[in-house]
This record gives C-alpha cells, sequence and structure tokens, in this order.
C-alpha cells in the first residue's frame, strides 16, 4: 500500500490506541452521566454560551426551529453535550447519529422522517457523510423538503416529501473536511477551544459530586493540570484516580493521592504518558532534536506513522513541545527542558 493510499484510510478509519488513559477519541460508558443538562451548568467556552444563549432564547419566544448549527473542534471538548442541552433548553427530543453509520440516502430518509416539529437531529463527525447523502441533505436543511427515487430503471419517480422544522447540529473534529456546500447551509458554526485549568478543576468538582467522590480544591486542581485542556480525559482521570484512592488510600483524594495515582498510570505533570515521552526522547536521543521524517519516527519508537501523525503529534504541536517542518519533526527547547536536557546551541527556540 502507497504512503498516500495509507493515509487515506487513517482519516476514514483514524487509528487509536484504545489502551491510553488520555486518549480523547474514547467515550466511556459512565461519561453521559457526567454530562450537565442545562446552559447554566455547562462550566466554559463563554462566549459560545453567550451566542448560544441568545439564539436560544430568540427561537423560543419565536417559536420557531432553531437554525443549523456546527460544532467543531478537538474531541472531548463537550460538542455532543451541547446538543444534548440545545434540545433540553428548547424541550424538544434529540436523535443522534453519526456520518459513517449513515452510509445510503435511505438512512437519513429514516431519521428525518421520524422526526417531530423543531427536534434536533445530531450527526457526529459529519464531515464523514458520504456525498450522495450529504446531498440530499441540502433541501431539508433549506426548505424541509426530501426529495427520494421510488423504484429503479425507466419505472423509476421521484417524490417529494415534506419534512417538519427541525434543528441539524453537525459536529466534526476535522472543520476542513466539511465540503463548501453543506458548510454554508449551517447558520451558525462554532468552534470549541481547549480548556483552562481553572475551568477543568470547576467541572472536575462537579464530577466528583455527582459521583459522590471526597476531593479536595488541590487534587482537583491536579487531576486538571494533567487534563490536556479536555474535560473527557479530566473526567476519566478523575475517575482513575478515585480507583486508587479507594483501593491504597481513604477514598479522599488530595493533591498528594491524585498526584500518586497518575504517576502510577504514567501521566506526567503536562499530561504526556509513556509514547508522548517515547516519541520526544526518540527526536532529542536519537536524532539529536530533528530535523526527523515521519516514517523514520515512526519506526524509531515502534508504531505506525499515521498513528504518531494523527494520534500522538496534535497535543505535542499544540503545547509547544514539537514543530512540523517541510524537513521533518524537530523537538522544541521546551521538549529538551521537559526531558531535562540542554538544547543544542545556536538553536534558535533556546530562548529559555
Amino acid at each position: 500500500m502507497s504512503r498516500s493510499e495509507s493515509k487515506k484510510n487513517a482519516q476514514s478509519e483514524p487509528s487509536l490506541d484504545e489502551d491510553r488513559v488520555v486518549n480523547p477519541a474514547i467515550v466511556d460508558d459512565e461519561e453521559p452521566t457526567l454530562r450537565p443538562q442545562h446552559l447554566l451548568e455547562y462550566v466554559g467556552q463563554s462566549a459560545l454560551k453567550d451566542s448560544l444563549s441568545i439564539t436560544l432564547q430568540a427561537a423560543q419566544k419565536r417559536k420557531e426551529a432553531l437554525e443549523h448549527i456546527l460544532f467543531s473542534g478537538p474531541p472531548g471538548l463537550g460538542k455532543t453535550t451541547l446538543a444534548v442541552i440545545m434540545a433540553k433548553e428548547m424541550g424538544v427530543n434529540i436523535k443522534t447519529t453519526s456520518g459513517p453509520v449513515i452510509e445510503r440516502a435511505g438512512d437519513l430518509a429514516a431519521l428525518l422522517t421520524n422526526l417531530q416539529p423543531y427536534d434536533v437531529l445530531f450527526i457526529d463527525e459529519i464531515h464523514r457523510l458520504p456525498r450522495i447523502v450529504e446531498e440530499i441533505l441540502y433541501p431539508a436543511m433549506e426548505d424541509f423538503e426530501l426529495d427520494i427515487m421510488i423504484g429503479k430503471g425507466p419505472t423509476a419517480r421521484a417524490i417529494r416529501l415534506n419534512l417538519p422544522p427541525f434543528t441539524l447540529v453537525g459536529a466534526t473534529t476535522r472543520a476542513g473536511k466539511v465540503s463548501a456546500p453543506l458548510r454554508d447551509r449551517f447558520g451558525l458554526s462554532y468552534r470549541l477551544e481547549f480548556y483552562t485549568k481553572e475551568e477543568l478543576t470547576e467541572i472536575i468538582k462537579r464530577s466528583a459530586q455527582v459521583l459522590k467522590i471526597k476531593i479536595s480544591p488541590e487534587g482537583a486542581a491536579e487531576i486538571a493540570r494533567r487534563s490536556r485542556g479536555t474535560p473527557r480525559l479530566a473526567n476519566r482521570l478523575l475517575k482513575r484516580v478515585r480507583d486508587f484512592a479507594e483501593v491504597k488510600r481513604k477514598g479522599s483524594i488530595d493533591q498528594e493521592v491524585a498526584d500518586s495515582a497518575l504517576k502510577l498510570l504514567h501521566v506526567d505533570e503536562l499530561g504526556l504518558d509513556t509514547m508522548d515521552r517515547r516519541i520526544l526522547s526518540c527526536i532529542v536521543e536519537k536524532f539529536g532534536g530533528g530535523p526527523v521524517g515521519i516514517e523514520t519516527l515512526a519506526i524509531g519508537v515502534g508504531e505506525e506513522a499515521d498513528t504518531v501523525e494523527d494520534v500522538y503529534e496534535p497535543y505535542l504541536v499544540q503545547i509547544g513541545f514539537l514543530q512540523r517542518t517541510a524537513a521533518g519533526r524537530k523537538a522544541t527547547a521546551l521538549a529538551f527542558q521537559h526531558l531535562g536536557l540542554q538544547p543544542p546551541r545556536g538553536s534558535q527556540q533556546n530562548l529559555l
């Protein structure tokens, strides 16, 4: 298989290490119980919440369906949670699905024709909708009409069905993959940003109350610091620390307990796990800080190139530990410092 073919397959079926505790793409079974049910309970994304609150109130006053909304951003930031909150605030039902699940036009037609007036249809990973399905969605979004074909061959005929007014909420982790015609049909588009340590601390405190976990403010802050700016990871780490506290301690979580538990999980103070550090160490120790090609780097750490590029690198780039250059991957001065090493002399990154 060629590199381009491998990359194409990786984008259609992302390769994710399901054993990683810091993998934000994995949805835990217990997660829905921790989601806030109302906009006032939702922590973070202040500008988005303010705008969305006005939109919700205006739609309620006019007794109309909400405009179609597109949420984008990395996994685990709350796109699904916001869709559920919108439906609850409007007092309507929500039907959820995902782009890869809708394989045929008939699958989409079945969903749309079962909607009640003003219902919310949530499509996760909407950028992965097949093109033929996406084109049927256009008139449904614009005019609340559905064109379907009955029969085959010379006897085939098209009929148009009227749909009740509804709200389509799309979510995507790759906004650039959403086609322009589909993107233009959304009345509102929001990008969710990573959360601050303070916001994650509040989320952890709330989740601890829901799960009936005793946790100190310092313990919550310690977990928040290692959660990669992602609520889903914060909640997952909270549950792993809870397990440690119940078995090794008296069930209460303070900063020392949180630190001990996360060290046992090999999650350091910045949320890096064993493979993250292995990638940085490989670049620094085997290739002098880089640049090194992605294929060579993947061989050096014993992982698939697509997995390194799609799963591990984004967070390392986000926190400034890794640079993607035309010549290859380079470790920054921050990465050297985190590993307890001195950056190469003359490096433009050696500013510390």
